[in-house]
């Protein structure tokens, strides 16, 4: 059965967009997924189930909308995915943490950095259906101006490769 790794977006540890992780395991028990296992209260959440990725995607993001008044978006990848998401990223000299992969849910156009405005030198390279950039400084104060991250949902590099662990350690 494959391994799927969601990433919630605008789902955050207080305020709006809260939501249990506790709450987030028992909605993905309820829609049939199983061996759930949630990481860090930012929306990430591991499971297994027969069903396509886009059915998978489609049916949390449906449950989910129902629980929190409207669909947060959902970005599901499989494990072979987030492997190859980890092994590909660039800017090799960049902190983990200062080093955002940018999910989206559908491939981004050819044209999606080009009207990027980085002040703080931050960097962007293009991939599948991510995005990864680099902040410099970090991203807290950046005033990096991206029009195709919009729908996205992002995690450092470091919340990643903690996630491609943890698929890993479930095909054990």
């Amino acid at each position: 059965m494959p391994i799927y790794i969601a990433l919630l977006r605008a789902v955050n540890v207080g305020g709006t967009g809260a939501l249990p992780m506790t709450e987030l395991k028992t909605i993905c028990e309820e829609l049939g997924f199983t061996d759930v296992k949630t990481y860090i209260q930012s929306g990430n959440v591991l499971f297994r189930s027969d069903e396509s990725e886009t059915a998978v995607e489609e049916k949390l993001d449906a449950a989910l909308g129902k629980t929190m008044g409207k669909r947060p978006g959902v970005m599901v990848r499989t494990r072979k995915e987030l492997d190859a998401i980890v092994a590909d990223a660039p800017f090799s000299d960049a902190k983990p943490n200062f080093l955002l992969v940018y999910f989206l849910p559908e491939r981004a156009p050819a044209d999606a950095l080009e009207n990027m405005v980085a002040p703080d030198g931050e960097e962007a390279k293009l991939a599948a259906r991510e995005i990864y950039v680099h902040y410099p400084n970090g991203s807290g104060r950046s005033k990096l101006k991206l029009p195709a991250l919009k729908p996205a949902t992002s995690r450092n590099l470091n919340t990643v490769r903690k996630l491609a662990e943890m698929a890993a350690a479930m095909e054990r």
